[in-house]
């Protein structure tokens, strides 16, 4: 299985990043292309975008996944949560050499495909929109006869995912992921947004993921937050409930700092403090709006 990402030239309703990239992954012998446009090239999305088609798509994970050098995937050696990802279904990711695009020329292929085939003449109003026009097109591209097997890659597919390595049991992690301490602000930042949390988790732990299309925030297994994944960056997603919530709290927080100044501590008793602007009537200071009057103090 070749996989490859890449910045498409694609233009997008506003809000959304200026030129997201597009996951392409394509089975070497069957010629089958799959793809998918993901928020960004981070190593969470990236695996999540890989996940996505070969469970949803596919039914499988093939033996070895051919990478170039993605930063998100590895550089010199592959990223811990991407060595994860490979040893839950049981395949190997292989990095080809630096400048050899010979070793991934299929993946290559698809993508001069879809930017000459599938985009020209084509708009979106979003990333989901520009996923299901591309889904919709992927079904027909897998219906050509290629020349290099003589045949249809649709045809080729079911002998190729049997050959496959079968779906684990549990799904590998991908996404983002963090485990923190929700501040007196009640947001969490994840990948360059913010996102607001029930402010009735402040100071306690919580974990956070953010997926493709869904950013959860739990605490102890109780669902603190559900957003819609943002793909824009330094934006604030805020949900209404939790504004109104945090209302109800600093109220309830104000009215009982009041009670408690009402409340005379025991062997305590009132003395009268005169007013300090007693003084500035008596040098006939200007502007006073209220006539000088005692006050009373709790003395312990």
């Amino acid at each position: 299985m070749i996989c490859g990402s890449a910045n498409e030239p694609v233009a997008l309703a506003p809000r959304v990043a200026a030129v997201p990239p597009v996951l392409t992954m394509v089975s070497a012998w069957s010629g089958y292309m799959m793809g998918l446009m993901i928020p960004s090239r981070t190593t969470g999305d990236l695996l999540a975008g890989m996940w996505q088609l070969v469970s949803t798509v596919l039914g499988a994970a093939g033996r070895k996944l051919v990478w170039d050098h993605e930063s998100g995937i590895g550089q010199k050696r592959l990223t811990c949560e991407t060595a994860a990802f490979a040893g839950t279904p049981g395949c190997r990711i292989v990095q080809v050499k630096v400048r050899s695009p010979e070793h991934k020329g299929v993946v290559e292929r698809c993508h001069d495909f879809l930017e000459k085939s599938f985009e020209p003449g084509r708009s979106f109003t979003s990333p989901t929109d520009f996923n299901t026009q591309l889904t919709g097109w992927l079904v027909g591209a897998n219906r050509r006869v290629l020349r290099r097997v003589g045949t249809r890659p649709e045809e080729l597919i079911q002998a190729d995912t049997a050959a496959m390595c079968r779906l684990p049991p549990l799904a590998p992690v991908t996404g983002f992921t963090a485990r923190i301490r929700l501040g007196r602000d009640y947001y969490v930042r994840v990948l360059g947004n913010d996102y607001s949390v029930d402010p009735s988790f402040i100071g306690r732990m919580v974990d956070v993921h953010g997926g493709l299309d869904q950013v959860v925030v739990t605490c102890e297994g109780q669902v603190a937050a559900r957003h819609a994944r943002s793909w824009t960056t330094r934006g604030t997603v805020t949900d209404p409930a939790h504004r109104a919530r945090a209302a109800e709290l600093r109220q309830a927080h104000d009215q009982a700092r009041v009670e408690r100044a009402r409340v005379i501590p025991p062997g305590a008793h009132l003395v009268a403090v005169p007013d300090l602007g007693g003084y500035d009537q008596m040098f006939g200071v200007p502007n006073l709006d209220t006539p000088s009057r005692p006050t009373l103090a709790v003395v312990t």
